[in-house]
């Protein structure tokens, strides 16, 4: 049950006075429905008004307020022209420059002959004082904000209406229980949790803005060890809920190992270990198997299921998209057969008959391990004795769909779960804290660093003379075109416009696959391309390139500015897969700022992709480092994993240390940490505390 001192923050923003059905809705798209979601959305500027100069020593371009008299009212003769107000103190002049304005409204504010505070940007045009739409228009003696907090907005919501709504939520805030330890609060000199709120939501100067005020370390803080106390309480759970030991003899194994045509890494050997050993526990597994582009991490998971199958139970591969899940298929098919494994593809492309034989073979056991996409996990699809599932995480999981996984076997299933995009390790503890890691360093013998060019657009003639002569001696390459904006439509637009010219050039061979092809016919592309058939293909951002061609040795992307550092690295990654010397060039349409010039350095000067993640979370913050639009991810409002990693670090030795002596948080301080788990939306967690 959600404690009942928190009901009013869990009210919805229509409660508020003067928020109806329509600013309801614009206040959701920005900060969310409810009266906790307004008080959690930080202001990202401020307004300073406190500059009060005369007006002969206003300064242009800055916010500032002036008492004047207003002398007389400009009216337009036609609507398109702005509507002037001439005003002065006693040292100067000012027009009040209005568009669209309401005659009679401005008449009423500002009468002929009165005094008025006004407050906005100072312009100068032709040698005369402007002030464009002032912000504050009131009478000496009445009250308008010095300093006014600025914050995102949508379409159609003004600005302040988004303030008074918030200042309203503020005031429903009651006072809360104190969760955090005294001594570490004083030893940091932070405030309370009300105090710090209300602080963050009036700051006086920019520096107010910074996440390393008090106020904001105290309240990304809070987040934080909301976030690590959910985390440590389901791993617990977990742990708690009765496992079965899978362990192998081995045998199929060493059929598998012995048809390879190279060794383990000892990393891959290290990391099979630590999965083999979790899967032989009594305890379920639930562990995340991190590595770089081409560390080997399929043939890690192929060989843990096989361990499965071993145990006398069945394995599941799971991939995010039909390309990729055929793509497994056809790299771990031979090895089933070398083992002696009966293997199967379930897509949404199967149906019918060929489904239905499909289906019956799994729930019978006489498939051992089933390969596919999302439709793995539909209601109509039954395992005899579902061992171990892994999953190819690009589609990134949250916690709660991790669980439903787990849930899907008859009995008790383990879950292995890949990441090609290497996380930072203070991403990795907020994301999968839950979870036990195990990290694959390096390439496998036989990878070939790739050479990294970056290059301006205005040589892109020389790039397509670079193609010409490389096809020309049997080279395949991809060629990656721009997400122009959010639009699929105008990408496909692009892509088959470059298909077109880079066909005028290098003649049939040019191929072009996009997301809104049928399937067969996408495929189709892709096999040519395979085959040799095409030796330039052509692809939109919209579908996952991860196609496996080691004769591929070039990948241009264009536009490499727009695209972010792990993107890149993984574009790159599709190529130096086979013996050839490979290349991968990155064009830019200067000029360029300076965050993507130094992403673009970054992938010149290194292919290690921890290093790279590292990189891309300096330079751009965690937003979208892990897929925060994407479903069941994690996104914080308060805290900066950029900025905060220290605190990080605090909040899980304190979330440890409260578990170990508190762990159904029974305790005074455990109650109160039972609110703030609910504030911060973490109310699946409490549900596996014993106590409710």
């Amino acid at each position: 049950m959600r404690p009942a001192i928190l009901f009013p923050l869990f009210a919805e923003t229509c409660t508020l006075p003067g928020v109806g059905p329509r600013l309801e809705k614009l206040i959701a798209q920005v900060a969310g429905p409810r009266l906790k979601d307004l008080i959690f959305d930080l202001p990202t500027g401020v307004v300073d008004r406190s500059y009060r100069p005369k007006l002969i020593t206003a300064e242009a371009g800055r916010i500032a307020t002036v008492t004047v008299n207003v002398l007389d009212h400009l009216v337009p003769r036609v609507r398109q022209q702005p509507y002037r107000v001439r005003c002065s103190d006693d040292t100067a002049m000012i027009e009040l420059i209005f568009f669209h304005a309401h005659e009679d409204y401005l008449k009423k504010t500002l009468p002929e002959g009165s005094q008025r505070l006004i407050s906005g940007r100072v312009e100068r045009f032709n040698n005369k004082l402007q002030m464009p739409h002032p912000d504050y228009i009131v009478a000496p003696g009445e009250e308008f904000p010095l300093h006014e907090p600025v914050y995102a907005l949508t379409e159609n919501l003004p600005g302040k209406v988004l303030v008074k709504a918030i200042r309203g939520a503020l005031e429903k805030v009651p006072a809360l229980p104190e969760w955090q330890d005294p001594a570490y609060l004083k030893a940091r000199g932070w405030p309370s949790f009300g105090d710090a709120l209300r602080k963050v939501h009036a700051p006086v100067h920019e520096a107010d803005l910074a996440p390393t005020t008090p106020e904001r370390q105290r309240l990304a803080f809070d987040e934080l060890l909301a976030n690590q106390l959910a985390l440590m309480l389901i791993r617990e759970a977990m742990r708690a809920a009765k496992g079965r030991a899978l362990k192998g003899d081995g045998r199929l194994k060493a059929k598998a190992l012995a048809a390879l045509s190279f060794t383990l890494t000892e990393a891959q050997n290290q990391a099979l270990a630590e999965i083999e050993a979790d899967m032989a526990s009594p305890t379920r597994m639930l562990r995340l198997l991190q590595g770089d582009v081409g560390s080997g991490k399929t043939i890690v998971a192929m060989l843990a299921l096989l361990g499965a199958v071993e145990a006398g139970t069945q394995g599941a591969l799971m991939a995010p998209t039909e390309i990729l899940a055929r793509q497994h298929m056809a790299a771990l098919e031979p090895l089933a057969e070398a083992a002696g494994v009966r293997m199967a593809l379930l897509t949404g492309r199967e149906r019918g008959a060929s489904r239905e034989a499909t289906l019956a073979a799994l729930a019978d056991g006489k498939i051992d391990i089933l390969v596919g996409t999302h439709a793995l996990f539909s209601e109509d699809v039954a395992f005899r004795d579902l061992g171990l599932v892994v999953v190819d995480e690009q589609h990134r999981f949250g916690v709660h769909q991790r669980m439903t996984l787990q849930g899907k076997g008859e009995k008790v299933t383990d879950v292995l779960v890949m990441t090609a995009t290497p996380i930072p390790r203070t991403l990795a503890l907020t994301a999968y804290g839950d979870m036990d890691v195990s990290r694959l360093h390096g390439r496998p013998p036989g990878r070939k660093p790739v050479e990294t060019r970056v290059m301006p657009a205005t040589r892109l003639d020389d790039v397509v003379e670079h193609l010409r002569k490389a096809i020309a001696h049997g080279a395949r390459a991809y060629w990656v075109c721009p997400l122009v904006e959010e639009s699929e439509k105008i990408d496909l637009a692009a892509a088959e416009e470059r298909a077109e010219e880079l066909k005028r050039t290098l003649g049939s061979a040019v191929g072009l696959v996009h997301g809104r092809m049928k399937p067969a016919e996408r495929d189709g592309a892709m096999e040519k391309f395979k085959s040799g058939e095409i030796q330039v293909l052509v692809a939109t951002t919209v579908i996952e390139v991860g196609v496996d061609v080691p004769e591929a040795t070039i990948m241009v992307v264009e536009h490499a500015e727009r695209f972010g550092l792990a993107q890149l690295h993984q574009l790159r990654g599709r190529v130096g897969r086979g013996t050839g010397k490979s290349s991968c060039l990155l064009v830019y349409q200067a000029p360029i700022g300076e965050t993507a010039k130094a992403r673009l350095q970054t992938l010149r000067d290194t292919d290690d992709g921890f290093v790279i993640a590292e990189e891309d979370l300096r330079l751009r913050g965690p937003g979208e480092l892990l897929g925060t639009r994407q479903s069941g991810q994690l996104e914080f409002r308060m805290a900066d994993i950029a900025v905060h990693g220290e605190l990080l670090a605090a909040a899980r030795d304190d979330a440890g240390l409260i578990l170990s002596r508190d762990p159904d948080l029974k305790s005074p301080r455990g109650d109160a940490l039972r609110t703030l788990l609910y504030l911060f939306g973490r109310d699946e967690a409490v549900r596996y505390l014993r106590a409710g």
